[in-house]
């Protein structure tokens, strides 16, 4: 066979398979059938709206929102359950390991709501953390179980009431009527996130019946962005007055006694009758009036037909003497 031949022999099939991959190449450069990536663009983008609106709806990290999405096969709500539980777990846990570090810092919270208040202590270990909307919100849950606590003593009220929570009484408060489980839960859930020990230290609260009225002051006081009617600081007195009258300017009244009794910080009411003790007296109404020291706190009230019967006085991180003895 000439040389011609066998080159010819040879090149034959590679021409042909030349032609054969010019054609499969042809074939594979056309586009996919549309609805193949019709689908996968969908569910993708189905996939992302799911994690932006857990990630909205419970503010936890994008990484843990994805990994909830997976572990429970993009079930929204089974994915938000997920994340809290492990949240709870992670928070008991640190919780563990912070407990017995000094909380001495944090923030007293009021809420008034008709004839009733309450004031609250929550305590972390530093300034920075208690200026931190997180913590924030945990004292006015705090508040709100107190309230709730408060409105569901069903009390004949002929004359006013007053009871106190300490920390592990406050901390078996429920957390509210759309949270599951406790107050002692939600400062877990608290820790976890901000890292610091934190302590439900005490809470008081007034009722009182017609022909009552509640002073309050809050001092340093920060309104609260979620309860009009919320107010945080780093002292609190609520004041209970009898009157015969309602009228506006029991308010501004109110806060006046309010703002003595944080910043004379009495022990007792007394009587009107007492003698003026000067700048040591603990008696309420034998105390120079804050505002106007030539006169007693008794002198100002008097004239403005209203009587002082009981105060409480709440100051961040003090005592535990102290606290025990208001």
């Amino acid at each position: 066979m000439s040389l011609w031949w066998s080159l010819r022999l040879c090149l034959v099939p590679r021409t042909r398979s030349r032609q054969q991959a010019g054609s499969l190449l042809l074939q594979s450069a056309q586009p996919r059938p549309s609805f193949q990536a019709g689908r996968w663009l969908s569910s993708s983008a189905s996939s992302k709206d799911l994690l932006m609106k857990l990630r909205r709806k419970t503010g936890y990290s994008f990484v843990n929102c994805k990994k909830a999405l997976e572990t429970c096969g993009e079930d929204l709500e089974q994915a938000e359950i997920w994340l809290h539980q492990q949240a709870q777990k992670e928070g008991w846990s640190k919780a563990a390991k912070l407990r017995g570090r000094k909380a001495k810092e944090g923030l007293i919270g009021l809420l008034q709501e008709g004839n009733a208040a309450v004031l609250v202590e929550v305590n972390c270990e530093t300034d920075f953390v208690s200026r931190n909307l997180k913590f924030q919100q945990l004292v006015q849950q705090v508040a709100l179980g107190t309230m709730l606590h408060c409105q569901s003593l069903k009390d004949q009220l002929s004359t006013y009431s007053k009871g106190f929570l300490n920390s592990s009484e406050l901390s078996g408060l429920p957390a509210g009527p759309d949270r599951d489980g406790s107050l002692k839960d939600r400062l877990a859930l608290a820790i976890g996130k901000l890292g610091e020990n934190m302590v439900l230290k005490r809470a008081a609260w007034v009722k009182v019946p017609c022909g009552f009225y509640i002073g309050s002051y809050v001092h340093g006081a920060e309104h609260s962005p979620s309860f009009h009617n919320m107010v945080l600081g780093k002292y609190g007195a609520l004041v209970i007055c009898e009157t015969s009258e309602q009228r506006a300017s029991l308010e501004d009244l109110g806060r006046r006694l309010g703002q003595h009794v944080v910043g004379m910080a009495p022990l007792s009411v007394g009587s009107l009758d007492d003698e003026p003790g000067g700048e040591a007296e603990t008696r309420l109404l034998s105390q120079p009036y804050l505002l106007d020291p030539s006169i007693t706190l008794g002198q100002y009230v008097q004239p403005q037909g209203v009587s002082v019967v009981d105060f409480v006085r709440f100051e961040c991180g003090e005592a535990e003497e102290a606290a025990e003895a208001q």
